[in-house]
């Protein structure tokens, strides 16, 4: 695979990849007909030189451009009704979304709620809302500017209610993106603490993906690919990042949220809380609980843990190496071995341990996970 160029691949939709491919945007909104999009980005990405770029390349080629950008750090309710608002209001004709998890969650549930006016909740898929999203949706295109979440070839949205902070799934293959302009270049000039977060989200998904009980042959080998990648480019793109490394942190997010399809675990369940209850970051809330969750999933599940340690290129092809690695991969990126070292504290261990077994993600952990788990795991990490 080369870096410096674009090229196409189609799963699970349309991607175009490499540097440079986000200068296509243009064109494409001009062969489909599209004149009046609304561009859904982050406060911080809405500053940054190379999206005031596309903005002004897009007004050249006669595109009208709406932005929306007033989100919160952890996406809710009111942000879609906000961009549902601004996208009535200025008549667009297509959704962009350029940015992170965050700002590609809400222009997804932005997409999903142009057509469907009941409340939002009503959608939720762990309560079987997908049956619900019958009408179609504006045009979506993606563009990633982070290599974590991967939600740029998601087909869901995770929304959080204001009030109780419970995070709610949106879903329906109607959601997937038209096409992906998946561009490395953007992700560049990202700070160090951000690029290990998001990186770590990426490796998150990847090795939580491979060890979900549900079956998925083709998931597994996606995702042990992409903790491969992970493991040979993470540590340079944080600490002296070049164009392979940032290209191969991308592709190896992609592959994540791909796999991801087949379950998550015990440590998103961890995190979420985290991310709920104190604002932290999904990405930090993983980079932080993922050794300790990995740790309580090894017995039982050896062979699984040989073949992810196969995949990290390790000596020692064992479960307890795998959560050395991760700690000293923690180390030399920057990111604290302790929840206490991110802002929790003692009293916060019983309200996050209610919200961790009220989570979505741990029923597809390859062992139960109770209540006492939750707070055990909290307490240890803490």
């Amino acid at each position: 695979m080369t870096f410096d160029t674009v090229y196409q691949y189609n799963f699970p939709t349309t991607i175009r990849f490499g540097a440079g491919a986000s200068n296509e945007l243009g064109d494409y909104l001009q062969k489909n007909n599209l004149q009046r999009p609304l561009i859904v980005t982050d406060p911080v990405v809405v500053q940054l030189p190379f999206f005031k770029k596309i903005v002004s390349d897009l007004q050249r080629k006669a595109i009208s451009v709406e932005v929306f950008s007033d989100l919160h750090k952890n996406p809710v309710k009111s942000d879609v009704y906000k961009g549902t608002s601004a996208y009535d209001a200025a008549n667009r004709d297509s959704m962009i979304g350029i940015g992170g998890g965050v700002a590609l969650d809400v222009a997804r549930a932005i997409c999903l709620r142009i057509n469907h006016r009941e409340d939002l909740f009503i959608y939720d898929d762990l309560v079987g809302g997908d049956v619900y999203v019958t009408n179609d949706v504006p045009h979506f295109i993606t563009i990633p500017t982070t290599a974590g979440t991967g939600s740029e070839v998601g087909r869901s949205a995770i929304i959080a209610d204001d009030e109780t902070h419970q995070k709610k799934i949106l879903f329906s293959p109607k959601l997937l993106a038209k096409i992906v302009f998946a561009d490395p270049q953007l992700t560049m000039d990202l700070p160090p603490s951000v690029t290990a977060a998001t990186g770590m989200d990426a490796l998150t998904h990847n090795m939580e993906a491979f060890l979900a009980k549900m079956p998925h042959p083709m998931c597994e080998g996606i995702a042990l690919e992409g903790m491969h990648l992970i493991g040979n480019s993470l540590t340079k793109a944080v600490n002296a990042p070049d164009l392979e490394a940032r290209s191969k942190m991308l592709m190896a997010s992609l592959m994540g949220a791909v796999a991801f399809q087949k379950g998550l675990g015990v440590v998103h369940s961890l995190a979420h809380p985290l991310s709920a209850l104190l604002d932290t970051h999904h990405g930090l809330a993983n980079a932080v609980n993922i050794p300790y969750g990995m740790t309580f999933n090894i017995e039982g599940f050896e062979d699984r843990f040989r073949r992810m340690a196969r995949a990290l290129d390790l000596k020692d092809e064992s479960g307890e190496a795998v959560v050395r690695y991760l700690f000293d991969l923690n180390a030399e990126i920057g990111i604290p071995h302790k929840l206490r070292d991110i802002g929790v504290k003692p009293e916060h261990v019983e309200t996050l341990s209610d919200l961790a077994y009220a989570d979505f993600a741990h029923p597809n952990n390859p062992k139960p996970v109770t209540r006492e788990n939750f707070r055990q795991l909290y307490t240890e990490a803490l």
